[in-house]
């Protein structure tokens, strides 16, 4: 739940949720060799705990499932020669992902972790945990206090807390990157553009660019240098960097080199 970039976990968790067997048993003989600090030894025997408690093997599975498909986002978000049309439908994708595994990932999670607790000889059960208790008044029915089922007591607060988080995470990425094609939509887009089109995301350029009406790139002349642009660059499916070093190039579309400069220094959000 912290604020660290999900995606630097990725590495970590994916090495203790395909190695816990092996984890463990290191653990133990490390909490039981003469030649180890007590301190060390104390440490060593948190951990073995640690990797046999079965909510501790559920969550590391369900973070596994949940980092590694939002990683993958992640790093399209910060490929240099990032796509927008492209990233978004692999952003829907995963948003897709999502929704089902959010219906469908605590059964299967539950089935891998008790498989990894059984082949470690850990019982596979969750702690009965109750509801808080208060003195009752007079008048109340003396009924018994509800017993909170631990399995969906962890389903809830646990698993639909992380996947509704990245869920949510995702859609935020996707309204930001939909914003961004909006703006910078003639970046990647240009051969596409008809003229009405590629006249309003110039204008919606400008007005996002300008400051109290005043802007580094001339409007009129940015939608006369990208018509004429259209029809001079190479053949083929060209990425925005691509298009930018053709004009860097060819040194005659000074709007459109700022332009592009702009949409390169713009700060690059990544799921997190």
């Amino acid at each position: 739940m912290s604020n660290t970039r999900w995606e630097s976990r990725i590495k970590s968790v994916s090495a203790i949720r395909y190695q816990t067997i092996e984890l463990r048993s290191a653990l133990s003989e490390l909490r039981h060799s003469p030649d180890i600090e007590p301190k060390d030894k104390s440490d060593a025997k948190n951990l073995f705990d640690a990797l046999g408690n079965f909510e501790f093997i559920l969550g590391m599975v369900i973070w596994n499932d949940i980092l590694f498909a939002v990683n993958k986002v992640s790093k399209k978000l910060q490929s240099p020669d990032m796509c927008i049309d492209s990233t978004l439908q692999q952003i829907q994708g995963m948003m897709q992902y999502f929704e089902t595994y959010r219906n469908e990932g605590f059964s299967s999670s539950l089935i891998i972790a008790k498989g990894i607790a059984s082949d470690m000889g850990v019982e596979a059960s969750f702690p009965v945990k109750r509801r808080a208790t208060r003195k009752k008044q007079f008048d109340e029915s003396n009924c018994q206090e509800e017993i909170l089922e631990p399995e969906k007591a962890f389903e809830v607060k646990y698993f639909l807390a992380m996947v509704d988080m990245a869920r949510t995470s995702l859609k935020n990425r996707f309204e930001e990157l939909m914003e961004f094609k909006d703006i910078f939509g003639f970046s990647t887009t240009l051969k596409s553009l008809d003229d009405i089109e590629l006249e309003e995301c110039c204008t919606k350029f400008s007005k996002k660019n300008s400051v109290d009406g005043s802007s580094d790139v001339e409007v009129h002349d940015l939608i006369s240098e990208l018509k004429i642009l259209k029809f001079t660059l190479p053949e083929g499916a060209l990425s925005a960097m691509e298009i930018f070093e053709h004009v860097r190039e060819v040194d005659c579309y000074p709007n459109i080199s700022i332009a592009y400069r702009i949409l390169f220094t713009v700060p690059v959000t990544v799921v997190s």
